[in-house]
């Protein structure tokens, strides 16, 4: 697998940068803080999102953006593969608004199905990838700080061995879960048993045999009194029978009784009605009578008609309405004419009166902003001479500034190259301070220990006796050396101090340049917002003229505006004279069709009280027809209610009622004795069912029974299947433990003793349980930690590049290992151990790793690197842009 191409935006410290990445050992270099960490672990971030990051999503967000966007395209197994993550800020929580991966089998959505995806791509998790392919800066120490079981832990989960574990644990869990069921199934077994022998000692086919004799019996009963019920109820229904008909003939009586009176009182009520139409028919007469007069009065006081009173017709009147009304209309559509255009002219009245006070607060309104314009442009003016004052005193300070670099080492605009040349010489001074001073150390100890073995009477250099030894001018070599470095150690020393001096001095020359910077800028700043508040004063008084100009041209239209008004007012007055003229005319023919439509109105009533006149004298006609029907059928009902009368026999009602009488008795007592019996036998049919269920839960006890007993042995045997399945999951893991720990210890051998050169160390031991033991050439024992930090440093990033060979090799290409980075491997290494790892990077790249990424400004590294990515950050933005090439070929940034 190798990593392709990052591209970011709003990442930490990168505003938007596309990098290509090769294969080959790639370095990225530059100062500290630049950001070179950044891009690894933006790529990090890629591929396992928000579980790469320490803290939350929060941080990798550009302070002041809204919105990340880190893509990464990667090629893993040779298929090609695009990674776009897209993290949101949202009131002021930051959450991954788009998480896309696409590649071979189609496109993965959201951050936990992608993560899976990398996951199970990759065959390691966030933990794995760490522990493995990605040396994070501080954490080159990790593996061999880590206790033995921690650190088997880690290299198991690597080797895929956490697996066996974890099915071992879940053979042991199912072999326990067995066991709780089998021993749960037993106890129920046991339980059944119990049952079985409690139903079997209750008798239950005794019992069952003396109910069902008992309810043969009781039915048997049953059916004798529901014999005799029978014969009672026919009884009582004929009894019942003769008293209904009986009733029957009573009530029909009754009933002819009521309908004979109901007859009288209909024939009575009928010849009142009758009565009372002859009475409404004279008042009808005489309302006619009263019309006609009417009539003939409206008709002598109406227009337009001069018919005779009894010739005279709907259709007479109907023609004078027709006349009247089409000049009503006529007045109706002139006054509407008038009116029209009387409101227009009121309309246009009000329209100009509102126009002239418009013109007139718009003329008072561009006065007053004139007027606030003059002083606005008055305090403008001072504004501007106090810019002008204060340019000039940024002018005085830039010139005193500048000619303080005269009696300076560098002239002004040469303080920031000169700062860094002091720095990188005291930073290498410093340097050699620290190996002077470890190595004047080491020397003191050899000139002090040769002392001790020469007052002892042996060899400084060999330890043997000295009659023995040629080598006893040792210590002199040993003083004069020890001489030597104190001397260049206090030279280095002296120099220091100089160059603190001069870096301090430098410190003070860059600071005043970036102060002469600063003025300038504001100083041009300065110039622009002079140049656009004069740019401002000019066009207020422009404005002011224009302002002044528009009010008096709107106060001018204003007196012509109310004029206009005037006129308009005058001629709706004259309209609304005309109005009020054809409004009078209009009333007199008003008058005139009211009587017309009375006159109307009125012979439409003499035509209808004609009308109901005949009505009424049809209706009391109807009413004598009526009532001689109902005296006919009064004499029917009468002649009826005789022959009922002779019919009703009172002596066989009472011999039928007192038959009714014995059989209800009769029935009731019957009633009650089924009720027993119907009673028992419903308790003995439920004693009879309740023996049924027991007999049937017996027969299902012993079917349940058989099966549990049938569910024990299975569970036994299931039980000691987990058990051998466990113990084999367990050898298997020890099995494959050794044969990596073996593999791993043989790589790291090969590995330590390539880049190793010191002969003092003989081999590594790796135990099964992944203690390191290192065994110097005197076979003596140490521990990873008793060696010095450079060897220490050197030892882990050896182990971890074991660890990534075991991976590759063992796994034998189905899964390609991601790229091996290293971020900052040379913190804890002396110039010498740098060389070694460079041996070590080497060696990964011939072995066959497609890919390996350093973070490091060692130059040595850099030299040996196949590509170089330079990064710097601008001070002044605080953002970081990349650079490729050892030219410097220019990275795509914006």
């Amino acid at each position: 697998m190798r990593f392709d191409r990052i591209r970011l935006e709003n990442f930490k410290c990168y505003e938007q940068t596309d990098v290509r990445l090769d294969p080959g050992v790639t370095v990225i270099h530059g100062l500290n803080g630049s950001g070179k960490s950044s891009l690894l672990e933006a790529c990090f971030f890629a591929l396992y999102g928000a579980k790469a990051l320490d803290k939350t999503l929060d941080e990798i967000v550009t302070i002041g953006a809204e919105e990340t966007v880190v893509e990464l395209d990667f090629t893993h197994g040779g298929e090609g593969y695009h990674i776009r993550r897209r993290i949101r800020v949202s009131s002021g929580d930051a959450r991954t608004a788009e998480c896309v991966l696409e590649g071979p089998g189609g496109t993965t959505e959201g951050a936990t199905d992608v993560r899976e995806r990398i996951a199970g791509l990759l065959r390691m998790d966030t933990d794995a990838f760490v522990n493995c392919a990605y040396v994070r800066q501080g954490e080159v120490n990790k593996l061999i700080n880590a206790s033995p079981s921690v650190r088997q832990d880690m290299i198991d989960d690597l080797l895929q061995l956490g697996k066996l574990e974890e099915y071992r644990e879940r053979a042991s869990d199912a072999r326990v879960g067995v066991g709780r069921v089998r021993d749960d199934k037993q106890g129920a077994l046991a339980e059944i048993d119990d049952q079985i022998e409690q139903k079997e000692s209750k008798d239950l086919h005794g019992r069952r045999t003396e109910l069902e004799t008992r309810l043969a019996e009781i039915d048997e009963k049953i059916e004798e009194y529901e014999s005799g019920k029978r014969k009672a109820e026919k009884t009582q229904e004929q009894a019942e029978s003769i008293i209904e008909e009986y009733e029957e003939k009573r009530a029909e009586l009754s009933e002819l009784d009521e309908e004979i009176g109901e007859l009288r009182e209909e024939i009575q009520s009928t010849e009142r009605t009758r009565a009372d139409l002859a009475d409404r028919i004279d008042e009808k007469r005489t309302a006619r009578e009263e019309a006609e007069q009417s009539r003939d009065e409206l008709l002598a006081a109406a227009d337009g008609l001069d018919a005779d009173p009894e010739s005279l017709g709907g259709d007479d009147i109907d023609d004078a309405l027709a006349a009247v009304t089409e000049e009503i209309d006529d007045l109706t559509e002139k006054i509407r004419e008038a009116s029209v255009e009387k409101q227009e002219a009121d309309s246009e009245a009000e329209t100009l009166r509102e126009q002239a006070e418009q013109l007139e607060a718009d003329a008072a309104e561009a006065r007053e902003e004139a007027t606030d314009l003059d002083a606005e442009r008055e305090e403008a003016e001072e504004r501007i001479e106090s810019t002008r004052a204060e340019i000039a005193e940024m002018d005085e300070e830039i010139d005193r500034l500048r000619d303080t670099f005269a009696d300076e080492p560098v002239e002004f605009g040469e303080a920031e190259a000169y700062y860094e040349s002091v720095s990188d010489d005291l930073g290498e001074c410093r340097e050699r301070r620290a190996e002077l001073e470890a190595t004047l150390e080491n020397e003191r100890e050899r000139l002090e220990e040769a002392e001790q073995l020469r007052e002892a009477g042996k060899c400084p250099e060999c330890g043997q006796p000295v009659e023995n030894s040629p080598h006893v001018e040792t210590i002199d070599e040993y003083r004069e050396r020890v001489e030597e470095l104190e001397s260049e150690l206090t030279e280095l020393s002296e120099r220091i101090e100089t160059l603190e001096s001069q870096r301090e001095t430098a410190e003070q020359l860059r600071e005043r340049e970036q102060r002469v910077e600063e003025l300038e800028n504001n100083r041009e700043n300065l110039r622009q917002l002079l140049d656009q508040r004069e740019d401002a004063v000019a066009e207020k008084r422009d404005r002011i003229e224009q302002l002044r100009e528009q009010a008096e041209e709107a106060a001018t239209e204003a007196e012509q505006k109310r004029s206009a008004a005037q006129e308009a007012e005058q001629r709706a007055t004259d309209h609304q004279e005309q109005i009020a003229s054809y409004n009078r005319e209009k009333a007199t023919l008003a008058e005139n069709r009211d009587r017309l439509e009375e006159l109307s109105d009125v012979l439409d009533r003499i035509d209808s009280l004609g009308e109901e006149i005949e009505r009424l004298r049809e209706r009391r006609e109807q009413k004598e027809s009526l009532n001689d029907e109902r005296r006919e059928r009064l004499a029917e009902k009468r002649e009826r209610r005789n022959e009922l009368r002779e019919e009703v026999d009172d002596d066989r009602i009472e011999k039928a009622r007192s038959e009714r009488d014995r059989a209800a008795e009769h029935i009731e007592k019957v009633t009650d004795a089924l009720e027993e019996l119907e009673t028992e036998r419903s308790e003995r049919q439920e004693q009879l069912g309740g023996i049924e269920n027991e007999l049937d839960q017996l027969e299902e006890l012993r079917e349940r029974r058989a099966e549990l007993a049938e569910t024990v042995e299975r569970l036994e045997s299931l039980h000691d299947e987990a058990a051998e399945l466990e113990e084999m999951y367990g050898r298997l893991r020890a099995q494959l433990r050794r044969k990596n720990v073996d593999t791993l210890e043989r790589m790291l051998n090969e590995t330590f003793e390539l880049v190793y050169e010191n002969d003092t160390y003989s081999r590594i031991e790796l135990d099964g349980e992944y203690h390191l033991t290192i065994y110097q050439k005197d076979g003596e024992a140490l521990d990873p930690d008793q060696l010095s930090g450079g060897e220490r440093a050197l030892f882990n990033l050896s182990l971890r590049c074991a660890i990534y060979r075991l991976l590759a090799e063992g796994i034998e290409g189905t899964a390609p290992m991601p790229p091996l980075i290293l971020d900052e491997p040379t913190v804890f290494l002396d110039s010498g151990h740098v060389t070694q790892l460079v041996e070590l990077i080497e060696s990964m790249r011939d072995r066959g790793v497609e890919q390996i990424l350093v973070v490091s400004h060692d130059d040595e590294l850099v030299d040996a690197a196949d590509e170089l990515i330079t990064v710097t950050k601008d001070s002044t933005t605080n953002r970081s842009t990349v650079e490729r090439g050892r030219l410097g070929e220019q990275v795509l940034e914006i």
